[in-house]
């Protein structure tokens, strides 16, 4: 219930990863009937592999689609190309927490009577507006991974306001179960022509998984929950520095943006090196992990060119030009609340370090 209020929803369902969420969403769109299998959903190409992978697990199929070269996030322009006889997903992903564009991917949505499935799991407390990301689509999810903004560990959730969708989701996060409701209130009684009086507790409705979350787990994200906020906002201060920073090398690096009224929770840290600096990108990396700064690509790149997704399913929407630039340019760092200002400045005093040397 806190974490529904806080996102703005009627339900929340708890799981044991964001991955697991994914795979629940869509899964539950499919055993609802609201999604045939073989049906299309539309993801942005840069993004990280469970995005993609519970889409294929669920008998669906992923639609690759640009990003915009500004926000990093999937081009409306691009969906609305992409929509065809059978799309039937659309899949917004706000990544690092700085939101998509709701307001036109809504517009496209409606226009073709698309679902649509807001990925959240990097983006806790992100807004538009005075709205939080998930509470826009039909469905959405949210990763509780320890380097996300808050943690249980692991852990992920998916939200929905559909009162059946809420039951189908509880069903399939525990082995396709009954509602606990019949359980208690039909135990030797459910109506079912071959099981009469077996203990409704062992019946099984549909194909489920396990992917509870645990007690231990959410106690842990109760009191996060509570310090989402706060952690938030070390978050920003801590990325204001490094665009203080990092502002007279603009000529070398491409540093993230975030569109007017919207609110970026910032994961981490993403920014790309221009194609014409008189460095690489893995020549940065090789520095900053040398200074003990850990870097990470963006996720996977261009997930369609990653081994795992070459020869799956999948429609592929034109060439892929700014995913395929991210993937080769980008690179992110963390800005974790729990780095001190010691910590900040050993970053910044590297970055300028190998900066002034060009």
């Amino acid at each position: 219930e806190m974490a529904a209020r806080y996102v703005g929803t009627r339900y929340a369902i708890a799981c044991n990863s964001g991955s697991s969420a994914n795979l629940l969403a869509l899964s539950a769109l499919v055993a609802s009937g609201k999604v045939a299998k073989g049906s299309e959903v539309i993801i942005p190409a840069t993004t990280f592999a469970t995005v993609a992978s519970p889409i294929i697990q669920a008998g669906l199929v992923p639609v690759y689609v640009d990003v915009d070269k500004d926000s990093w996030n999937m081009d409306p322009l691009e969906v609305a190309k992409a929509v065809g006889p059978k799309t039937r997903v659309l899949m917004p992903v706000h990544t690092f927490g700085n939101p998509a564009n709701m307001e036109a991917l809504m517009r496209t949505a409606r226009k073709h009577k698309l679902i649509v499935l807001e990925d959240c799991c990097e983006a806790h407390g992100a807004m538009i507006g005075k709205k939080k990301v998930g509470s826009m689509g039909d469905l959405s999810t949210l990763s509780f991974f320890v380097a996300h903004n808050i943690t249980t560990g692991e852990g992920g959730m998916v939200f929905t306001n559909d009162p059946a969708m809420d039951a189908l989701l509880r069903s399939l996060r525990e082995f396709g179960r009954l509602s606990d409701e019949i359980m208690k209130n039909k135990r030797f009684s459910f109506p079912d022509k071959v099981l009469k009086g077996f203990d409704a507790r062992y019946i099984f409705m549909r194909l489920g998984y396990n992917v509870r979350m645990t007690d231990i787990t959410a106690s842990l994200g109760i009191e996060q929950m509570k310090k989402l906020d706060g952690f938030n906002k070390k978050r920003l201060g801590i990325v204001k520095t490094y665009l203080q920073t990092l502002a007279p090398y603009a000529k070398y690096l491409i540093l993230p943006t975030v569109k007017k009224g919207d609110f970026h929770s910032f994961y981490g840290f993403p920014f790309v090196v221009r194609k014409d600096a008189p460095f690489s990108r893995m020549e940065m990396v090789r520095f900053l992990e040398e200074r003990g700064i850990e870097t990470r690509p963006f996720f996977g790149g261009c997930l369609p060119d990653q081994p795992g997704f070459r020869n799956e399913p999948k429609r592929v929407i034109g060439n892929l030009p700014v995913a395929r630039w991210i993937r080769d340019y980008s690179i992110f760092i963390g800005c974790h609340p729990a780095l001190t200002p010691d910590h900040v400045r050993h970053v910044t005093g590297a970055f300028k370090d190998f900066l002034s040397k060009f």
